[in-house]
């Protein structure tokens, strides 16, 4: 619960003129220790003036960019639209000597929608080959395949198949 200037001040003569101990008067006012203690320091310092409530001013991160480096990033990004974000990374280091990561600029570009999707190409599984092989030696297939024999360990099996003729041509056991 928040307290206003006035009640702070009464609680402060409350406790003042109590007969009972500092702890057991707040203990029935149902007030922390420290918090009262941090209001009498500010009224013992400021007087009735330090138990106003201060404004809260916004706080500041110390690893937030800055909005003017957020702008040279953006117009660096229209001036070389051909430039990924590593590559802008890399151009500001190198020519405006500090450092920004690449992840920080992807984020700003992302911010302003100046990162275009890349161009999606959506292929599908096919049940023959664009051109079948018409004879022997056209095409051949590699697999590598391991598995586990209990009480032996694991095994490795490497092939090399002819795909028209479907023959193994070569077959290794590690």
């Amino acid at each position: 619960m928040r307290y206003n200037q006035a009640e702070k001040m009464e609680i402060i003569r409350l406790v003042e003129t109590s007969d009972l101990p500092v702890k057991r008067t707040l203990d029935q006012l149902d007030i922390n220790k420290s918090t009262f203690y941090n209001w009498y320091r500010k009224y013992l310092e400021e007087g009735y003036d330090g138990l106003a409530d201060k404004k809260l001013t916004p706080r500041r991160f110390w690893n937030k960019i800055p909005e003017s480096v957020k702008d040279q990033i953006v117009s660096l990004a229209l001036k070389y639209p051909n430039k990924s974000p590593r590559q802008l990374a890399w151009y500001i280091t190198d020519r405006y000597e500090y450092f920004i990561s690449e992840s920080s600029i992807y984020r700003i570009l992302r911010a302003f929608d100046l990162i275009t999707s890349p161009a999606y190409m959506v292929m599908s599984a096919k049940d023959k080959f664009d051109k079948p092989t018409k004879g022997v030696h056209e095409l051949w297939q590699t697999d590598f395949s391991y598995f586990k024999v209990i009480g032996w360990g694991w095994y490795y099996l490497s092939s090399v198949m002819d795909d028209y003729s479907r023959y193994i041509i070569a077959w290794k056991l590690f």
